[in-house]
């Protein structure tokens, strides 16, 4: 009895002194709250208690922020990247596009060049491709994919967007030969364009030269005379580009001159020429095609007899 009796004593005495000093802050906190409420008295002691906390309160929160900063640069270096992958391959599709249509351009300005040589002229034309090119020092020689099954004769003259190439000199069935107004062995009469001067353009065998010698010392002929084809002789329709006289020099005797001329014709980078030949007065087409049989006449056969 005795042990118990002490024990509840004891016991008694601490719960009396914590429930005093449990109803002291109670009171001290009903006191604060009244007069907070009342006056406002604990605004600045939570302003000085914010200004302590908000440093630990960034600290506690920088690594989420840092986490969020990360993740978010992350997503916008892949979104840019992923744009820039995409913008780098519309530009590549739009270059390709680009280039093809510069292609497609080209080739319209290059075929419109050579059908504009025969424009107002009463000509038959064809185009023919090149499929070989022999440009030896002794002879300069195109092969051309248009032949006797497309109406092609020896004779034809051959022109591109720019002057006279040559005249074809042999045909087979499927292909022609070609020799270049530059061959050594080849002669074209030419006319200067200013003052109506006549003479022959001989080859040099070289593509950027023709020779125009036994020119009269009083004939009247300067350096950047235009050369034209004059029409004689019939092989060459007359009004045609043949290039441009760059050199005078008198030759060996003191009494001719001796002109040097550039070609007008691009020679080393044609892909297609045309064949041009004079149709009658009574026939003006000028369609592409195979001419017609008495436009021009298939490859030469020999004459047969018959009654007057």
């Amino acid at each position: 009895m005795a042990y118990t009796g002490n024990a509840s004593g004891s016991l008694f005495a601490e719960g009396g002194a914590g429930t005093l000093k449990l109803l002291m802050y109670l009171t001290m906190a009903l006191v604060l709250m009244v007069a907070d409420h009342r006056g406002g008295y604990l605004d600045a002691v939570r302003a000085a208690a914010g200004m302590l906390t908000g440093p630990l309160y960034m600290i506690a929160s920088s690594p989420a922020r840092l986490v969020t900063a990360t993740r978010d640069q992350l997503a916008s270096q892949q979104d840019l990247l992923r744009e820039n992958r995409e913008l780098r391959e519309q530009l590549l599709r739009g270059s390709a596009r680009m280039n093809r249509l510069q292609a497609v351009q080209i080739e319209n300005q290059r075929l419109r060049d050579l059908l504009g040589g025969t424009r107002g002229l009463q000509l038959s034309v064809q185009l023919a491709g090149m499929v070989d090119v022999d440009l030896d020092p002794f002879r300069h020689r195109i092969v051309l994919d248009a032949g006797q099954q497309r109406g092609v004769r020896v004779g034809l003259a051959v022109i591109d967007g720019a002057g006279v190439v040559g005249q074809i000199i042999a045909t087979t069935p499927m292909n022609s030969t070609a020799m270049l107004v530059t061959d050594p062995s080849h002669a074209i009469p030419v006319q200067v364009v200013r003052s109506g001067q006549r003479s022959i353009a001989f080859g040099t065998g070289r593509l950027d030269a023709l020779e125009l010698p036994n020119i009269p010392l009083s004939a009247d002929v300067q350096v950047g005379d235009e050369l034209i084809t004059s029409g004689l002789g019939g092989t060459f329709p007359a009004g045609f580009p043949v290039g441009r006289i760059v050199s005078l020099q008198p030759d060996d005797t003191r009494l001719f001159v001796v002109a040097q001329a550039h070609p007008a014709a691009t020679l080393e980078r044609n892909g297609e020429v045309l064949l041009v030949w004079n149709t009658g007065i009574e026939d003006t087409r000028d369609e592409m095609g195979p001419p017609a049989p008495d436009a021009a006449p298939t490859a030469a056969s020999p004459s047969t007899g018959g009654g007057p």
